[in-house]
């Protein structure tokens, strides 16, 4: 038999290793099946969501350890039902021999998940539950994935803190099946798994704690919603960043906090139609970036913070275990802060015209990019990769000349932002690109369901003389971008000028609400108004009746300005084919634009 050359492998040398390979999965096998009823039912074998960590096969003994010698375990250590090794840390002197298990009350898991023998080392998963206090500070659950040690020049890793301020007891959610923080998992549409849910908080960064300057901060610092009527679903998401620096020191790259947020988006359920299976609906984002506010003074205490010290060693940076307080805005002070303490340079906006939007936070926003230039990171508008291709509207003031207000146009009816430079909608009328969320993992979170539009309708808004509102519509309805319709309101003769909103004084969530009430009933009165207007010249309007029955608020506003816009332009094709006289069709433009048509009218 010849020697075989270079990466040959003799096929006895194959043969014998899958040999050995089938006999031990055959082993493994039959192991398994014997031990079947020793098992945690929910163990791995079963394709349930794996909700709790799965205790060690029955008749497993735990190892206690006496840290302090008070003849009393502090700590616990045993396997998961998968041969995971685990140890749990009591913090509050509740554990006994005995015990199978630590509290989730005032205790903390630490995993071995490359079962290096190392709890708290590299590429291992640490869960710290921290409850109520006798002041009444809610109960807290941090989250620390450290990350592995090839990956200390990478932003890998997580430092995550629940806040449970509506004290239900819900907070993160780790898969205790992969051993993964899967806090963007859900079910149905958008019911998340982790408590993103009624009035919530959480704080994260992608990071590892020893890579951290500063363990009271963190870069989403907070998370914030509200739950202003008391339904258990979220009508606003505030999102503050305090954006790290990245330094190399020590052989890793660092991340340091300043202490100071830099990034702001606040959104809005409008119209308030959230509903169990569809928890998140929100329709409106602003977002502020600039050098934002200092935060340093905004400290959240709980006296069960600290963690017991004897355990310290047991960690490889231990001073999150060590912290007594927490820096973020709060859910009482953002607003304020925001607003009243912090310095801005731009402004965005967004409102999710397709009304398909569920992701949790609604926050990854047209960009003031190219209005045609479609999918992540390829420069158009949508070029955020967690963006709807197409049926948003973004609007961009980059000097925040507005100061963040708003105003409703008599040229659409819409909320547009003031001091807005430019805008872009990109039309997506039946959603047909809708904003899904896949449930692929890629370790910071799950991909987006892409279905990338080749072509959309687009409307362009400008200011072209600088006065904070747009005075220049155009329209590529045809979707091959190019504006074929050009609309100046200076050229109809009319003003581009209304009634400014104050943001900064609309403090509570009906005045959000009712501003939508508002402008939805304005879009169907002028729809009806156009309608009576058809009905002049013996138009068949029986063609959009699909559109004549809304039943929500939403629908009065979608429908309302669709309907409008049908009508019109079927008004428009009318007078051209009896042909009209320019001054006519003029006239015909000018009365849809400034919603003024008493011109047209008995």
């Amino acid at each position: 038999m010849n020697a075989h050359k270079g990466g040959d492998v003799p096929w006895f040398v194959r043969w014998g290793t899958f040999t050995i390979l089938y006999l031990s999965l055959l082993l493994s096998l039959s192991a398994y099946g014997q031990d079947k009823d020793t098992l945690y039912w929910n163990s791995g074998r079963n394709l349930l969501i794996s909700f709790r960590l799965p205790p060690s096969p029955v008749g497993h003994k735990p190892q206690y350890i006496d840290l302090d010698n008070d003849g009393r375990p502090e700590v616990l250590r045993t396997v998961t039902a998968t041969g995971i090794p685990v140890q749990w840390i009591d913090d509050d002197g509740s554990m006994r021999y005995g015990d199978l298990e630590g509290s989730t009350r005032n205790g903390c898991l630490m995993i071995d998940r490359n079962r290096d023998g190392v709890y708290g080392g590299y590429g291992d998963l640490i869960i710290d539950w921290v409850d109520r206090d006798e002041a009444g500070n809610p109960a807290m659950m941090v989250v620390v994935e450290n990350c592995e040690e090839d990956e200390k020049m990478k932003s890998r890793g997580h430092y995550m803190w629940f806040i449970d301020t509506d004290d239900d007891g819900a907070m993160g959610y780790v898969d205790y099946a992969t051993f993964q923080l899967r806090c963007w998992l859900h079910g149905g549409r958008s019911a998340f798994l982790a408590d993103y849910h009624g009035q919530a908080a959480f704080l994260k960064i992608h990071e590892s704690p020893e890579k951290i300057n500063d363990l009271r901060l963190n870069w989403e610092n907070p998370f914030l919603f509200y739950d202003p009527d008391g339904d258990g679903l979220s009508e606003v998401a505030f999102r503050l960043l305090d954006t790290p620096k990245h330094v190399v020191a020590d052989g890793q790259r660092n991340a340091c906090l300043k202490g100071r947020i830099d990034w702001v988006s606040m959104s809005w359920d409008m119209d308030n139609d959230n509903a169990p299976g569809n928890e998140f609906d929100l329709d409106m984002t602003l977002h502020f970036r600039g050098p934002g506010f200092d935060y340093t003074d905004q400290r959240h205490t709980n006296s069960n913070l600290r963690g017991l010290p004897a355990a310290d060693s047991l960690f490889m940076d231990a001073r999150w275990r060590q912290l007594t307080e927490l820096l973020y805005p709060g859910h009482d002070a953002a607003w304020n802060l925001i607003f009243h303490r912090g310095e801005w340079k731009e402004a965005w906006f967004t409102y999710d015209e397709d009304d398909d939007c569920e992701r949790w936070e609604r926050v990854e926003m047209y960009q003031p990019l190219d209005a045609f230039k479609v999918g992540p990171w390829k420069g158009g508008v949508d070029n955020n990769a967690q963006s709807d291709p197409a049926g948003d509207r973004g609007e961009w003031d980059k000097d925040f000349s507005g100061c963040g207000q708003l105003y409703v146009a008599p040229f659409d009816g819409r909320i547009h932002l003031f001091g807005a430079e430019e805008g872009v909608w990109r039309v997506d009328q039946l959603t047909t690109f809708y904003q899904g969320m896949g449930l692929l993992y890629d370790g910071y979170g799950p991909e987006r369901v892409r279905r990338e539009p080749t072509s959309f309708p687009t409307v362009h808004y400008a200011d072209t003389d600088a006065n904070g509102f747009f005075d220049l519509i155009e329209y590529d309805l045809d979707g091959d971008t190019v504006y074929e319709e050009r609309v100046s309101l200076f050229e109809l003769g009319l003003s581009d000028t209304t009634r400014v909103i104050s943001t900064a004084n609309m403090e509570t969530y009906a005045d959000f609400h009712r501003l939508q009430e508002r402008v939805a009933e304005g879009q169907w009165r002028h729809a009806m108004t156009v309608m009576s207007v058809a009905g002049q010249y013996a138009l068949p309007t029986s063609w959009y009746a699909p559109m004549m029955h809304p039943r929500s608020i939403r629908e009065r506003y979608n429908y309302g300005y669709w309907l409008a816009f049908y009508l019109f332009k079927d008004l428009e094709y009318h007078f051209r084919q009896h042909g009209a006289p320019s001054e006519r069709l003029l006239a015909l433009r000018r009365a849809y634009y400034s919603r003024d048509w008493s011109e047209f009218l008995p």
